[in-house]
This record gives C-alpha cells, sequence and structure tokens, in this order.
C-alpha cells in the first residue's frame, strides 16, 4: 500500500502566527472591556451614595494603620507593651458607619471601663486586705452583686436604649479587673495601662470619624424625611395616574411600583430611633445647632407613616371593576383629580419647607388649601352625586375613596403642624 507524502509548505510560520495574533486582540478586546464595566461599576455605586461606604472602609483601615503603630514602633511599645491590643479592640469595636455613633459607643465604653475598673478595683484591694480565704469569698460576692444588678439594669428601657453598650463593657471590666486582682499584685498599674491604651484607640477614632470626611446621622436624617415627603406625593400622583386615567398595562404595572415607597417608610421607625440617638451625641456641624430638636422627627415620621398606611388602602381601590374614568363620569373625575393634585403639592410644600429649613407657612398657604379641599370633598358626598353613583353600583367604590381622601386632609392638617413646630424649635429661616 503506497504513501502519501504531503509537502509543508515554508510560510509555516506566519500561518501559527495568527492564531496568537487573534488571541492577543480578543484578550485586549476583553480588558478593555473589563475596564469599561469596572468604571460603570463605580460609577452606578456613586450614584447610589455608596461611595460612602468606601470612605468609611478607608477611615477604618487609617485608623487600624495609626493604632498598629503602637506595635511597630519601638518607642511606643515600650510605654505600653501588649496592652496595645486594647487600643487595636477598641478602634475595632467602636467605628462605627455615622459619627454619631463611634462617639456614642466611644463614650459609652469610656464610661463602662472608668466604673467597671475603679470599682473592680476598690473591690479587689478590699480582698486583699482581708486575705486567706476570705480574699476569694469577697471576689465572689462582689462579681455576684455588680454583675447581677448591670444585667438587671440592661433590661430598663431607656437605658438599653442609650446605655446598653456601656453596662455591657461595666460587666466586663470590672469581672476582668476584680478577678485579676485576686492574682496579680500591680492591679492598678494594669488597669491604668489598659485604660490609657484605650483612651488612644478612642481618640484615634474620634479625630477620623468627626474630622476626616465625616458622615453624620444628623444629614442622614434630615435627608430620609425630605425623600419620604416626596415619595409619598408621587405614590398619590401614581394612584391618580392609574384610577381616574385609561392606561395600559405596562403603565398600570410601572404606578403600581410607586406604592412600594410606602411600604419602606412603614418600616422606617427603627431607623429613625436610631439615626435621632446617633444625632443627638453629634457636636455642632452645618446647618444644625446644639439642642437641635431631634425627637420632632420621630413625631413627623409617626404622622408620615399613617399618611402611608392611608395612601396604601388606596391601592385596594384599584382593584374595583368600577374604578374606570368611564364609570365614575366627569363630575367625579376632575375634582378627585384636582383633590389629589392638591395633596401632592401640600406634601411637596412641606417636604421643600424642611430641605431648605424655612418656615412652611402653613396658616397662609397649607392650611386655606387643605380646608378647600375638604370643602370640595363635602360637595362630592352630597346625596345627589352618590346618590346617581349609587344606582350605577360605584357609590360604594367611591364612598371608600372619598373617606380615604378626608382622612388623608386630616392627617396632613396635623403633619403641617408638626412640621410647623420643628421649623420654631429648630429656628427655621422665615419667608421674606
Amino acid at each position: 500500500m503506497g504513501s502519501t507524502v504531503i509537502d509543508i509548505p515554508d510560510g509555516d510560520q506566519t500561518v501559527a502566527a495568527a492564531p496568537k495574533e487573534r488571541k492577543t486582540k480578543k484578550f485586549d478586546s476583553c480588558c478593555f472591556a473589563n475596564i469599561i464595566n469596572i468604571i460603570s461599576f463605580l460609577r452606578e455605586k456613586k450614584n447610589r451614595h455608596d461611595i460612602r461606604k468606601v470612605i468609611h472602609s478607608i477611615k477604618v483601615g487609617i485608623a487600624l494603620v495609626l493604632v498598629s503603630l503602637l506595635y511597630l514602633l519601638n518607642p511606643l511599645y515600650n510605654q505600653v507593651g501588649d496592652n496595645a491590643m486594647w487600643a487595636i479592640m477598641t478602634v475595632v469595636v467602636i467605628f462605627e458607619f455615622f459619627a454619631g455613633a463611634t462617639l456614642s459607643k466611644g463614650l459609652n465604653r469610656g464610661i463602662g471601663t472608668v466604673l467597671g475598673g475603679g470599682l473592680g478595683c476598690l473591690a479587689a484591694a478590699f480582698a486583699q486586705a482581708v486575705g486567706g480565704i476570705g480574699r476569694a469569698i469577697i471576689v465572689g460576692i462582689s462579681v455576684f452583686i455588680f454583675g447581677a444588678s448591670a444585667t438587671y439594669t440592661r433590661q430598663v428601657p431607656n437605658i438599653k436604649k442609650k446605655y446598653d453598650y456601656a453596662a455591657t463593657i461595666f460587666i466586663l471590666t470590672f469581672n476582668l479587673v476584680v478577678v485579676s486582682g485576686l492574682r496579680a499584685e500591680e492591679v492598678l498599674v494594669l488597669a491604668r495601662s489598659r485604660l490609657s491604651t484605650i483612651v488612644m484607640g478612642f481618640a484615634i477614632c474620634i479625630f477620623i470619624s468627626l474630622l476626616v470626611f465625616p458622615i453624620w446621622a444628623s444629614d442622614e436624617l434630615h435627608d430620609s424625611f425630605v425623600s419620604r415627603f416626596q415619595d409619598l406625593a408621587h405614590s398619590l400622583e401614581g394612584f391618580s395616574k392609574e384610577y381616574f386615567a385609561d392606561v395600559t398595562e405596562k403603565e398600570k404595572k410601572s404606578s403600581a411600583n410607586y406604592f412600594n415607597s410606602c411600604k419602606s417608610i412603614l418600616q422606617s421607625k427603627p431607623k429613625d430611633e436610631s439615626l435621632v440617638l446617633f444625632a443627638r451625641w453629634e457636636p455642632w456641624h452645618g446647618k444644625f445647632g446644639f439642642s437641635y430638636p431631634w425627637r420632632k422627627y420621630l413625631q413627623i415620621g409617626e404622622e408620615l407613616r399613617d399618611l402611608a398606611t392611608i395612601i396604601l388602602s388606596l391601592k385596594g381601590c384599584l382593584k374595583s371593576p368600577t374604578q374606570s374614568s368611564e364609570a365614575l363620569g366627569q363630575s367625579i373625575k376632575e375634582p378627585c383629580e384636582e383633590i389629589v393634585s392638591s395633596l401632592a403639592w401640600a406634601l411637596r410644600e412641606l417636604g421643600e419647607s424642611i430641605k431648605t429649613m424655612r418656615n412652611c407657612r402653613s396658616e397662609d398657604a397649607i392650611v386655606p388649601k387643605l380646608k378647600s379641599v375638604r370643602l370640595e370633598l363635602s360637595l362630592i358626598m352630597t346625596p345627589s352625586i352618590l346618590g346617581t353613583n349609587l344606582e350605577k353600583a360605584d357609590g360604594l367604590g367611591l364612598a371608600s375613596l372619598v373617606y380615604s381622601l378626608m382622612e388623608m386632609v386630616e392627617k396632613m392638617e396635623e403633619l403641617a403642624k408638626e412640621v410647623e413646630e420643628l421649623g420654631e424649635l429648630g429656628g427655621f429661616h422665615k419667608n421674606s
């Protein structure tokens, strides 16, 4: 059987190099695409204000580097020794996202450390003075009494909200000091050295948190309340568009998403309480001075949650088969649209008042507008109009809608008073 010889041309190296060139171009295009994706990702993060998370992470890293110098530099290490780990632990434990949270947690840790260390030293000194078997008995009794008392104190609501961390640190420090004093003769020296390193860590945290791109809980609280007024107004307008206008299924689905902001507002109470607590710890900065009425935000938050509940109840009207604009008629449709538009305007005015920190002029503009809305609602509920719609089987749905709007007007009148009081207590500027 014969064999076939295939000649290989001299240009085989050129042919072999072509795929490599294509691979290089493909690799370069992939790298370029990855760079574009990274830039888009960072830009998206910035738009969502997540850049603050990056800033906070960098600040924590800087604080850890500075506190690690207690270990890395021999002169500093000779002064503090192995107690430098307490400074590192302090930075890790108390450095929080908001400046007020860091200050609150740091002061709580300081209070707990000083009280626990002081009482622990006294108990340890007394136990050493007694000596013998009585030494261990006194230590055991003191640990039980102070540990049980501090644990019970943590269950008191007001103390738990503000000083729970201080009570925890008190229990920890007291037990460490008094038990170590049972074996160590220089308990005062040990306590003083540990306290000094804790103060170093606390000072570094406060310095970086308050002076290096500070993230204020007060600004977060203030801006979140402004956005809630806008979100509620947006939800009302979305409901009006879907209820009174002929829209496609796609537009209906889009407007229904406006109710999601109402759901998030209903779940905002824990966040509000935390932000108010942190804001009260923060020093004077920007537009917020000392003794700013932060608790008034909690009262406004309650009114906003009640208002969000009423707006969510309007969602049930969308499922009514008689909510079409043809069934309602122009005599009902146009006044209701005007009413919803007026309520949305009032919400935006109140939100703008808080945003710009200017008096909302509720008695001059908002309250008269709400009174006119109440009058229009009473006209819609007249027997002549409501009775005509009852014959069309639309009366029950219409009555439910009008009742919800009437309840919304009452709630907004209360909300306007709360915002006006906030302006008076907070020193809002008067409109010229």
